[in-house]
């Protein structure tokens, strides 16, 4: 039959996942770095998927496909809930094999806090707050500064300090970041971002502040593994 589907434009995909953790269906994978179409019975044709995408390389197609397979759909969707909790990809159980008391060899010694700034979260902080007045900022996930053992010491010391989680918050951080981009003398932006999907929720907004804001302001994405490793800086 002929109907909307998805296509992915191999050369725009930077491999983020956000698309296959914003598919319901579960019709797009990663495949060696790039998403990809696994299932077109899968996709429904709505288009979930489109907005998460950060480079627009998701685009609909009217061809020739398999007719949507509901039934399919909610049946992957019922073992995958069983297995995990929310179904993210980001709730998988890990468990890292650290000794006790290696963390931290000198205990005895007080870590000090690099934090310069409050509030700190993305959804309370004034978006014409003095402090952002030739500011490096930070813009962080969450949960980056659990998983990196010396986030204060390599990522906050120095920087203006803005946290959120797109998955729980549920919300897009773009317009509010836009605001405080061009409200703002801001020298560089550094994103850090945890490995799992859910996080591309973030660096996706930040990529689209930057653009809204028609400001050309030097920024970096760092990316940190689930067992507190830096994966890429670009």
């Amino acid at each position: 039959m002929i109907r909307k589907i998805i296509t992915i434009d191999q050369e725009k995909c930077n491999g983020c996942g956000a698309c296959a953790a914003a598919c319901h269906e579960g019709a797009i994978g990663m495949v060696d770095g790039k998403a990809k179409l696994l299932r077109e019975d899968y996709c429904d044709g709505l288009g979930d998927c489109l907005p998460a995408c950060p480079t627009g390389a998701i685009s609909f197609e009217e061809r020739e496909a398999p007719a949507y397979d509901e039934a399919a759909v909610l049946a992957v969707k019922a073992v995958k809930e069983r297995a995990m909790a929310c179904g993210c990809p980001g709730t998988t159980v890990k468990q890292f094999g650290r000794e006790k008391g290696t963390a931290m060899p000198d205990t005895s010694a007080p870590v000090s806090s690099q934090l310069s700034q409050w509030p700190v979260q993305i959804k309370l902080v004034p978006v014409n707050a003095p402090y952002f007045q030739g500011a490096d900022l930070l813009i962080a996930a969450d949960c980056t500064a659990y998983a990196y053992g010396d986030f204060h010491n390599r990522f906050i010391q120095g920087r203006i300090t803005l946290v959120g989680c797109p998955k729980l918050d549920q919300v897009d951080y773009s317009e509010k970041l836009t605001a405080i981009l061009q409200n703002n003398d801001i020298k560089s932006v550094t994103v850090t971002r945890m490995e799992v999907p859910c996080c591309g929720g973030l660096e996706h907004a930040v990529k689209e502040a930057l653009r809204a804001s028609g400001k050309l302001i030097p920024w970096r994405v760092v990316t940190i593994s689930t067992d507190g490793r830096i994966l890429s800086e670009m």
